[in-house]
């Protein structure tokens, strides 16, 4: 379905458009409803990559493996019993490191959608992370657009982007950012005064899809160098709380691994996020829900928006 507006003004992501443009069907097993890697979880910030892979499920991916510092990676894998657990190199504090892809080649070939950020708590780091999996896609021959899983970068993963930027190609046509405010300033390198200029900007820059605070861009090659720009009508700031950001990118790895495009996952998932907030305010008041309650509300409101 094309979404796109005529004007600069941004298409409203509304239920009704939601159903005339519906996810993919379920399939009939695990596998046929695509495969996440999430790559996060520094020793003091497991949760982070636990609430992504929790979200990922929720949204109806198939399979899900989560690589963390080594030092938790038993932990995860407990708190997580549906996903599989791999231990990273991790520095004596606890940072994941950028070493050892080796342990999760089988995992990254096989994923239909790799996460990178939750729970990274070194910036350095995530950098040297970001180059070696860069590297390794150049070292592998697929360095193209039409091969490889769909790359969803969020947190620490956002702030070391600028810093690869030279180096993206392989990631080029295939990434979906999840930046707060903070996170779009930094990938710009100005302040934003508009934001959903900034996430177009973004968009057009990175070749990526974006979904910042309610606003989602797409490059969009027909429009004359401007990007396709869509604005959620729901939410509620009780999203403001510890762990929703690594919420919304799980459920956007999730819809992108069941087969949509880049563009319909940061759309449904941005939209199930900010609904998910309202039910939560409806019920336990305008603050204080948790993250992982969000996720949990994904199911039923896919099942409302999607028949």
């Amino acid at each position: 379905m094309s979404t796109r507006s005529d004007s600069t003004e941004p298409t409203l992501v509304t239920p009704s458009l939601l159903r005339d443009w519906p996810l993919p069907a379920p399939g009939d097993d695990k596998y046929s409803r695509g495969a996440v890697l999430v790559i996060g979880g520094a020793r003091t910030t497991p949760g982070a990559a636990i609430l992504a892979g929790t979200a990922a499920l929720r949204a109806g991916a198939g399979k899900i493996t989560v690589a963390v510092a080594e030092s938790v990676a038993a932990q995860v894998g407990v708190a997580l019993p549906e996903c599989g657990a791999v231990g990273l190199p991790e520095t004596a504090d606890g940072s994941v490191t950028g070493q050892g892809l080796d342990r999760i080649s089988s995992y990254v070939e096989r994923a239909d959608t790799l996460l990178v950020g939750p729970g990274l708590d070194d910036l350095d780091l995530a950098e040297s992370l970001l180059r070696a999996l860069l590297e390794r896609e150049e070292a592998d021959g697929s360095a193209n657009a039409a091969e490889g899983p769909a790359v969803v970068l969020d947190a620490f993963a956002l702030g070391a982007l600028a810093k690869v930027e030279e180096e993206l190609g392989p990631w080029r046509g295939r990434l979906i950012l999840t930046p707060n405010p903070t996170e779009a300033e930094i990938l710009l390198g100005h302040d934003v005064e508009d934001l959903g200029v900034a996430v177009a900007d973004i968009a057009q820059r990175f070749d990526a899809v974006v979904s910042c605070q309610g606003f989602i861009a797409g490059p969009s090659a027909e429009m004359d160098g401007k990007a396709e720009l869509w604005k959620i009508t729901t939410g509620y700031g009780g999203l403001g709380t510890s762990g929703s950001g690594d919420v919304l990118a799980g459920a956007i790895a999730g819809l992108r691994a069941r087969g949509t495009s880049d563009t319909q996952a940061a759309c449904w998932g941005t939209h199930l996020h900010a609904a998910a907030a309202d039910r939560l305010a409806s019920k336990l008041g305008p603050l204080g829900f948790l993250a992982r309650e969000l996720a949990d509300e994904l199911p039923a409101l896919m099942l409302e928006l999607n028949t």
